[in-house]
């Protein structure tokens, strides 16, 4: 059994993403896909899990189904003490906006723009701030994953370890209650692997962020507070 199974569930303030009940499905035709099946979870502020599971097990969904991107067939996600199954969607673009950042295994950054750019574009959407308090907040998460001297880099212009904390940055400017990460490392070798995971949870436990990220390499898995293992969209532990 693995480190991180024999530890215990991280104590957490309070409860910020509960899942009753649900499943997902899909239509293809005349064939039926079962996605998630009948999953209850929660998790609490500050927790650093993985969902664990082979290709095709249903851990995107859930991801999906947690950030407010997809909805579930039946059941109910409430996140950040909302429940999404009575939202409108323009309510729940706001709630992605300001509640939930998205860590994709491919970047999705923008290629022209500059890192300093893509990490302030969220900050744009939201309309909150004034040029100046974007450029210090920018400067300062910047600095925060150690990209302080690239901001003015593109992607093309950057390893892809140092894209992951574009990403990484840009879901974390918003200062957002949860992070979920698609793989976050699968695009990576085992050392900048290793290195993106290190950061993400000293940001876990420093600033309260609860991650979840989807994986199925074990060696990731060593990192995690908690394991959901997935199997054929449902939980086995």
């Amino acid at each position: 059994m693995m480190r991180a199974m024999l530890e215990p569930a991280r104590s957490a303030d309070r409860v910020i993403v509960e899942l009753t009940n649900v499943s997902k499905d899909y239509h293809l035709g005349n064939t039926v896909v079962h996605a998630v099946r009948d999953v209850s979870l929660t998790f609490g502020t500050g927790e650093f899990a993985a969902i664990a599971g082979p290709s095709g097990s249903g851990k995107t969904t859930l991801l999906n189904l947690i950030g407010c991107i997809d909805t579930p067939t039946s059941g109910h996600v409430v996140v950040a003490d909302q429940d999404t199954s009575t939202m409108k969607e323009k309510a729940l673009t706001e709630l992605r906006l300001f509640n939930i950042g998205f860590i994709f295994q491919q970047f999705n950054l923008v290629s022209v723009l500059t890192a300093f750019q893509n990490v302030e574009f969220p900050l744009l959407l939201q309309k909150q701030l004034n040029p100046d308090e974007r450029r210090g907040r920018v400067t300062e998460m910047l600095d925060k994953v150690g990209l302080g001297d690239h901001a003015l880099h593109r992607p093309s212009e950057l390893s892809g370890g140092q894209r992951q904390r574009v990403a990484i940055a840009r879901a974390l400017i918003t200062r957002p209650d949860i992070v979920l990460a698609d793989e976050p490392t699968a695009n990576l070798d085992t050392g900048t692997g290793q290195t993106i995971i290190d950061l993400m949870k000293h940001i876990s436990a420093t600033d309260g962020t609860t991650f979840i990220f989807s994986t199925h390499d074990r060696a990731v898995m060593e990192y995690a507070h908690r394991i959901i293992e997935l199997t054929d969209g449902r939980t086995s532990s």
